[in-house]
């Protein structure tokens, strides 16, 4: 007789949308992250954490990453047996690799994006999306209080 043992798996959560590359894309991106996130087991520091993250990924993706007539998409994923969720801004510019910037000036209007993530996020980094785009991603869990 052969048995298998089961194999427990761990539930994932995933939310996927595609937006506008405009400022009100951006911006929605940000507002569907936090009803998503809302309805999911993590808790109200991730979803902060999180939302900030989305808005600075989301607001990147349409300054630095559109191409005319592309949209971009935004997903999270939350794998439940470790608490991590993902956050994913997919755009079409994949020349244009973001980098952290110097520090910036204390009345400088622009450039502190990619520092909030790096704070805010536990890892972050990107990857090729084909045929010539990018992902930017950003990972959050509970942190040690």
């Amino acid at each position: 007789m052969n048995a298998t043992t089961p194999q427990l798996t761990s539930p994932v959560r995933t939310f996927v949308q595609r937006l506008s590359s405009t400022r009100r894309g951006a911006r929605l991106a940000r507002l569907l992250a936090v009803e998503e996130l809302r309805t999911w087991p993590v808790s109200p520091a991730v979803t902060e954490r999180a939302e900030q993250i989305v808005a600075e990924l989301a607001t990147n993706a349409v300054l630095h990453g559109h191409a005319r007539g592309r949209d971009f998409r935004l997903t999270l994923t939350l794998d439940e047996a470790t608490g991590v969720v993902r956050i994913e801004a997919t755009d079409t510019r994949g020349e244009k690799l973001p980098a952290l910037p110097p520090e910036p000036q204390p009345d400088d209007e622009s450039g502190r994006g990619l520092l909030l993530v790096a704070a805010l996020a536990d890892r972050w980094g990107t990857e090729p999306y084909a045929p010539s785009g990018k992902t930017v991603w950003a990972e959050v869990g509970s942190r040690p209080g």
